[in-house]
């Protein structure tokens, strides 16, 4: 448990943005679908505990807990969480009625050489399907103009991101396949 967070129940672990640059460098030796499967599987079973962590946070903020907390306080309080325990800033908005968009600025896993964010695609997915008691998929892709530190993600049904990312398949943008489901 961390001094500086005793409101914690469970144990964290702070991890150093070149610990993303080691685990690309283990991917390379691996099969790469194999590899990156258990990449995001991992930051999955991570996302979930660290939805735990993000109620503690909430709780000792005398914050409701995620599911009752009012939809125009939860992208501020989110942001405020993801920045102070050292991951980056976050920013959610919507891009259509079924897809949010998660832009990562500043972000731990993207400031690295890695290639992507598949662990935090896994984590997002974990902790973004505890937040809405339903299985969510998360599927980064590409921003315009990113700079090194940044990532973007899509948050939706499963039945939608897999809709979107066969429209990408076939060349169609993002945004013009997440408008259009």
């Amino acid at each position: 448990m961390s001094p500086s967070l005793p409101f914690l129940t469970t144990r964290t672990v702070t991890v150093p943005v070149e610990f993303f640059d080691g685990l690309s460098r283990a991917a390379r030796q691996a099969p790469p679908a194999v590899l990156i499967d258990a990449v995001r599987d991992a930051g999955y079973a991570a996302g979930q505990a660290l939805f735990d962590h993000f109620s503690a946070w909430l709780a000792d903020r005398r914050e409701h807990g995620p599911a009752d907390l009012l939809d125009n306080r939860f992208p501020m309080l989110l942001r405020e969480y993801f920045s102070e325990i050292g991951w980056g800033l976050v920013q959610l908005s919507w891009l259509s009625d079924a897809v949010m968009v998660l832009d990562a600025n500043d972000w731990g896993e993207a400031a690295a050489e890695a290639s992507g964010c598949p662990v935090s695609t896994g984590l997002f997915a974990g902790f973004f399907g505890r937040v809405a008691d339903a299985p969510l998929s998360v599927l980064e892709v590409p921003r315009d103009g990113a700079a090194q530190g940044q990532c973007r993600f899509l948050l939706g049904s499963v039945d939608v991101i897999n809709y979107v990312w066969e429209a990408m398949e076939r060349g169609i943008p993002y945004q013009r396949a997440a408008t259009s489901v």
